[in-house]
């Protein structure tokens, strides 16, 4: 069996993934607030567990491994627009409203993620549907003297877990001289965190033994994993910007409701997202969405492989250059590759990818397996590209590879005889008007002729005209 070895963040290095259960493996990433469209750096995390999910579906077997996304539809911006829409006369419930709001947002991240090429989870648990298990797991937290109700309001008491910093190597100490954190009446301690909040009358809210209130966001995940997963599960992945406080305080009220478990064994992190070397932002007017890109022509297909040329934990630097490169080469597989059936992947490629993710060093096998379009396809189609329901964006180009029934491959060997034999008699006739002749045709067809004194080398160029070139043959 391959060997998979991954980067903890709680352990701070690479181990070998040992699952706790090799019949049932499961995967939690921490998913999108559906407040409106994902951007770019929403789709860094879902593209990598993808990648991730790929392989754990290729090594134990798809029936074995359960993937967890959560949607969290509570939340300040998904009610404001809700009361929006309530007081303009949309007829419903404010919670109703909410529904719909979400239900419409989380519509189009299905669509974008779907674009990207990224497996759909086999379970997205909404906030709203689990709020019972949170009360539950409150309860049982207040139980344990982890933590208190004051207010309305249900605090965690973070002095009661002793490893509360671990996941971010910070004690608490320090995380309250170097942060910002609320000071409230209700609070005992400065760095406990809510679990359940009052609602007013124009907030969403669900009754409770505290009162007509909602709960704290990082309970959601904790009460939907446990529900889900269990007390134990194998990995628990999400951007680096999640690791403090969304992640640590995950374990601590996790930890110490079930206390018999270890919550989740591999904490996995993706570095952040930079658009030209800069951070994305409204105020630098370099922040787009993935539909944006999507609507401005850049295939989804695209945005994944620009992605994955990027390891996860390295920061990654969204670029136009890239983009085109990246179309280029896909432009240039799916010409080499049309008509091929596929065959293996490259046993490199499972390797660099099970060694840490190592997207990028399975990217560059692709790029050596030019020679065997029926390993290249099957290669990249198990990362997620040169899949045939991500090829329509090439339809758009003129439709320059439709209706060919030839290896473009077979093509380029017989042309270069061909090329061959007209240079081999114009050197003896002194007459080179046919090589010139077809070295153009060539050339425009989207073919790079190379010719040097020991031979002829043709390539297919990244925007190979196909047909044309059949043309030629």
């Amino acid at each position: 069996m391959v060997e998979i070895r991954l980067t903890n963040t709680k352990t701070r290095g690479k181990q070998v993934f040992q699952p706790i259960d090799p019949e049932n493996l499961r995967i939690y990433l921490c998913g999108p607030t559906v407040y409106d469209r994902a951007h770019l750096g929403n789709a860094r995390p879902v593209v990598v567990i993808d990648m991730l999910v790929r392989l754990l579906h290729h090594v134990y077997g798809a029936d074995r491994v359960t993937y967890v996304r959560n949607f969290t539809d509570v939340d300040d911006k998904i009610n404001a627009t809700a009361l929006q829409r309530q007081k303009a006369g949309v007829p419903g419930s404010l919670e109703d409203l909410i529904r719909e709001r979400t239900a419409e947002t989380i519509a189009w991240y299905h669509a974008d993620m779907d674009a990207l090429g990224a497996l759909r989870p086999d379970h997205e648990p909404r906030a709203t549907d689990y709020i019972p298990q949170m009360i539950a797991m409150i309860e049982s937290l207040i139980d344990g003297g982890h933590a208190y109700a004051k207010d309305g309001h249900v605090l965690f008491r973070v002095r009661s877990f002793a490893e509360y910093g671990r996941l971010s190597g910070r004690s608490v100490d320090d995380m309250i001289a170097g942060a910002r954190v609320e000071v409230a009446p209700f609070k005992e301690d400065p760095m406990d965190f809510v679990l359940w909040k009052p609602s007013d009358a124009e907030l969403p809210g669900w009754d409770s033994p505290w009162g007509r209130g909602r709960p704290g966001w990082h309970i959601e995940c904790s009460a939907m994993s446990h529900e889900l997963l269990g007390d134990s599960f194998d990995i628990h992945a999400g951007g680096i910007d999640l690791q403090f406080p969304h992640h640590e305080n995950e374990i601590a009220q996790s930890c110490c409701a079930h206390p018999h478990g270890e919550f989740a064994r591999i904490w996995l992190h993706n570095e952040m997202l930079q658009v030209e070397g800069k951070k994305m932002s409204k105020s630098l007017g370099n922040f787009f969405t993935v539909r944006d890109l999507l609507e401005k022509r850049v295939p989804g297909e695209v945005i994944r492989f620009v992605l994955l040329s990027t390891h996860y934990r390295k920061p990654m630097d969204w670029t136009s250059d890239k983009a085109q490169t990246a179309e280029d080469t896909l432009w240039d597989w799916r010409v080499l590759t049309k008509g091929v059936t596929p065959s293996t992947p490259d046993p490199r490629v499972i390797e660099a990818l099970a060694d840490d993710l190592n997207t990028a060093g399975a990217i560059a096998v692709l790029y050596s397996l030019k020679d065997d379009p029926a390993r290249l396809l099957a290669s990249a189609q198990f990362m997620g590209l040169l899949l045939p329901d991500m090829g329509d964006w090439m339809r758009h180009d003129l439709g320059r590879i439709e209706n060919v029934n030839f290896s473009v491959k077979d093509a380029l060997e017989s042309l270069t005889a061909k090329l061959t034999d007209l240079r081999a008699a114009a050197m003896a006739s002194k007459d080179f008007s046919g090589v010139d002749a077809l070295k153009t045709a060539l050339t425009d067809a989207g073919v790079e002729v190379r010719m040097s004194k020991t031979g002829i080398e043709l390539l297919a160029g990244p925007r190979l005209d196909a047909a044309a070139l059949g043309a030629l043959l």
